[in-house]
Order: C-alpha cells, then sequence, then structure tokens
C-alpha cells in the first residue's frame, strides 16, 4: 500500500511538471516579436517546444534536489557515508534512453521545420545527397506543398546599403511585401557574405556572393519592420538596415506606381558616418571599404510593366 501511494504520489509530482512546463512554454508566444509571417508560426512553435521541454528538465531536477535535501538531511555529526547504489539496470536503461529519445525528438522537430521553410539555390553550396546526385537540396513550404511564388522581388545587398528590384523594374531602398501572397526574394551579395534578417519573420539567410539564394515567404501582418545585416561585414554593417513594410494589395500598387511618378534619393547613413570629422586623435589606419558617395534612385518603369503587374496582381 505504502508503495502504491509512493508511485501515485510521483505520478502526480510529474502530472503538475508537465502543466507547469507546459505553461512555461506557452509564454514563450510573448517573448518573442509578433509573428508576422506563416513561417514565424513554424520556427515560434519550435520554441516553444524546446522551452517546455527545458522547464521540465529543470523543474524535475531542482525539484529532486529540493526534496533530497528536505527530507533526507543526514543527523548532525554523521559524517558516514551514503550506501552506493550499484547494479540498478533499469535505471541505467531509463537515464540512457530517455535523453537519446528526447534528443532525437527535438532533431526530428527540427528538421521537420526546416524543410516547411522554402529556400532555394543552396544546393550549390551544400548538398544533402551523395555526389552521386546532384539535386539541388532544398526545402518544401508551409502548407507542405510546394507552390510557386506569385511575386519576385530581387534583393542586392553590398557595402553598405541594401536595394530590392520589382517587377516594373522600379529600384528602391524600402522593402514593400504584399499581406498574405507568397514572395520570393531572390538575394544577390555583390561582395562579401551578408545575412538578410527580420525579426519578426523568423528568418535569417546567409547571402553569398556569386549565388542565387531564393527565399519563398508568406507576410500574414501588415505594419513596418527593419530589415538588418546579422553578420558582421565591416566598419558599417550595424548602419544596413532598410525599412520593410507589409501591406495590402491595393497599397503595393499605389507605392509602385508612386514611386515611379516620384523618384526618391536612397538616403545612406554609412555615407555620413564616413565623411564625418574623426572623433579621435590617433589614427589607426585600418582599411574599410568607402560607401557609395552617389545614392541610388528609383528607376522609373515602363507604363505596361505596370499593367501587367496590376493584372497579375488581379488574378491572385
Amino acid at each position: 500500500m505504502f508503495r502504491f501511494l509512493e508511485y501515485l504520489l510521483i505520478a502526480c509530482c510529474i502530472a503538475v511538471l508537465l502543466v507547469l512546463s507546459h505553461w512555461i512554454g506557452q509564454q514563450t508566444y510573448s517573448w518573442m516579436p509578433p509573428e508576422a509571417t506563416a513561417e514565424a508560426q513554424k520556427v515560434d512553435s519550435l520554441f516553444s517546444f524546446l522551452v517546455s521541454v527545458g522547464a521540465f528538465i529543470l523543474l524535475g531536477l531542482v525539484g529532486m534536489m529540493a526534496y533530497s535535501v528536505l527530507f533526507f538531511r543526514a543527523p548532525k555529526e554523521d559524517y558516514t557515508e551514503g550506501h552506493p547504489s550499484r547494479g540498478d539496470v533499469g535505471l541505467e536503461i531509463l537515464w540512457t534512453a530517455t535523453p537519446t529519445l528526447l534528443v532525437l525528438w527535438i532533431a526530428f522537430q527540427g528538421f521537420n521545420i526546416y524543410q516547411q521553410l522554402n529556400i532555394l539555390g543552396l544546393g550549390q553550396i551544400v548538398h544533402l545527397h551523395t555526389p552521386l546526385e546532384p539535386e539541388k537540396a532544398y526545402a518544401a513550404e508551409v502548407s507542405d506543398v510546394p507552390k510557386p511564388a506569385s511575386l519576385t522581388i530581387e534583393v542586392f545587398v553590398k557595402q553598405w546599403d541594401w536595394s530590392f528590384r520589382y517587377p516594373n523594374n522600379v529600384t528602391s531602398n524600402e522593402l514593400h511585401l504584399p499581406v498574405n501572397r507568397s514572395t520570393r526574394l531572390n538575394m544577390h551579395a555583390k561582395d562579401v557574405l551578408h545575412s538578410f534578417y527580420v525579426p519578426e519573420f523568423r528568418l535569417q539567410q546567409y547571402i553569398v556572393p556569386d549565388r542565387n539564394i531564393d527565399l519563398v515567404l508568406t507576410p500574414i501582418r501588415p505594419g513596418k519592420y527593419h530589415l538588418k545585416d546579422s553578420l558582421f561585414s565591416g566598419t558599417y554593417f550595424a548602419l544596413m538596415d532598410a525599412n520593410v513594410y507589409v501591406e495590402s494589395q491595393q497599397a503595393y500598387n499605389q507605392w509602385l506606381v508612386k514611386v515611379v511618378g516620384e523618384p526618391t534619393t536612397i538616403k545612406n547613413q554609412a555615407v555620413a558616418e564616413y565623411t564625418q570629422p574623426a572623433k579621435t586623435l590617433v589614427k589607426t589606419g585600418w582599411y574599410t571599404v568607402a560607401p557609395s558617395m552617389s545614392p541610388a534612385i528609383a528607376q522609373s518603369a515602363a507604363p505596361e510593366a505596370i499593367a501587367v503587374e496590376k493584372k497579375v496582381s488581379n488574378d491572385t
């Protein structure tokens, strides 16, 4: 009877730990910026799962330690050693099999999420197959069914700015994305390694020189976001940011027409930093790439290109 009550108490403690760790895992959704893409939902689910597992392990170990300290303390002036537990095959199997299965489950979940992110073009760099199979390594979209992106935007990054070219040949330093529409970003690095990262998108992708990296995403939350180069690429990499606007299809089309009629000068903060007087008396003489002194200008597009873009938008 006593043994049964002991097992029942252990089962109740495990149940409480499961409920509490699950609650902690659910709180992680408030730790991160709002989910702005469909892909972000998958990434946040994986993060919540990992936090729940970690919380269960931490609370379980700390609870066992606290229980031992409170109820199994040695009497005062007792310096004898405890009896060692040896030869418990069941315990050995338990603490070997459980972490192994847990790590395999976490690896499976991580790989499953990666497969649902549509990143193309990495087959030129990393092959997931044997050298005898030259197929490109790619992953499915969030829906697990490959679908062609209805819109493609060219992304160019260099020391020290971002630029974006749209289907109607407009070039801008702002990234505009229509909401609830699958968009392919065809990314190019003109000099060194860079990294495309928008925290609300939960997607961080290295951009490799001489490689075309395609990243497909589906924005779901309208708003203004900020693109950063999250990879150290030199002196002014921290200034390499760009505004990202997720908007309705109508607002997106209106912006395309407006930017053609009113070309705007692209402001490069790296130019201001590079040209300002030195703040120190000692000059390091370190080499740095001088930012382009002639900012890019939004290019005009042919009227028929705009009409084609509108037709595609209406069809989708």
